[in-house]
């Protein structure tokens, strides 16, 4: 008899009230208040909470990350204090040396209860413009761009060589994406790869480009009559979070073309 109710007892409700805590985010260019468009997934902004409640050596909660337009909710989390960081095309905001000591932590730490709203104020690494509109002809889309920095290289140097390993490389535009799409969402894990192309530069050959013109046209002869969209988007040879690998790009805005 005894077995019997200490197994019931296993078929109780629990007492732990359900994850019902909302966070909505932003992320935004600290100079000029404009977001920090990104990519759908894994290669765009990496939001990171860790609930402290729990102690010294807690594990993070599950990653998630931002739209496009570089914003982000969670509607499922429990009540708690927070550790709130994210990792992107900008300069890290939480920055170590070597030793693992703390260099900078321009984080978030807070409580959550009910619904909360943040915003993260950082450094892109590039800024990506449409210069006039795209056009198209035989099935083919030409747009142009100009490509400038976000972040100095006096200050990007200043924050990031402390953190060790540092390399003058770091700084160089490795590549122009332009990616075609039938999803709104374009971008890297959105793409047609019959359409999209890409500009690449070795070491420092697109210094004397930034702020120039530079023209981009798709690949292939795109169908009459399809609407497409198309963004730009470049990366600097630096990855984040550090000893990740992931080079993250800098995007502008979608846009709509219809192909005749």
């Amino acid at each position: 008899m005894l077995a019997l109710v200490s197994s019931c007892s296993l078929f109780e409700a629990d007492s732990y009230d359900a994850p019902d805590v909302t966070l909505v985010g932003s992320v935004v260019d600290v100079l000029t208040g404009k977001p920090v468009l990104t990519d759908q997934g894994s290669e765009g902004i990496r939001v990171r909470l860790t609930e402290l409640s729990w102690g010294d050596n807690v594990e993070h909660n599950p990653d998630f990350y931002c739209m496009p337009d570089g914003t982000f909710q969670n509607t499922k989390l429990f009540k708690g204090n927070y550790h709130i960081t994210v990792d992107g095309p900008f300069v890290p905001l939480l920055r170590r040396d070597p030793d693992g000591k703390e260099l900078a932590d321009e984080s978030i730490v807070m409580n959550l209860e009910t619904s909360h709203q943040v915003k993260f104020e950082v450094q892109p690494f590039l800024h990506v413009e449409w210069v006039g509109e795209p056009t198209v002809q035989n099935g083919k889309i030409t747009a142009k761009v100009k490509v400038t920095r976000g972040v100095s290289p006096e200050d990007f140097k200043a924050k990031v060589e402390p953190m060790g390993n540092y390399n003058d490389d770091f700084l160089n535009m490795t590549d122009i994406q332009f990616f075609v799409s039938y999803s709104s969402s374009v971008g890297y894990r959105a793409r047609d790869e019959r359409w999209s192309s890409r500009l690449d530069y070795s070491g420092n050959s697109f210094e004397d480009l930034f702020g120039q013109t530079i023209t981009i046209e798709s690949n292939g002869e795109i169908p009459a009559g399809r609407t497409v969209f198309v963004r730009a988007a470049a990366r600097i040879n630096y990855n984040t979070p550090v000893g990740s690998g992931t080079r993250r790009w800098n995007y502008n805005e979608a846009k709509e073309i219809l192909v005749n």
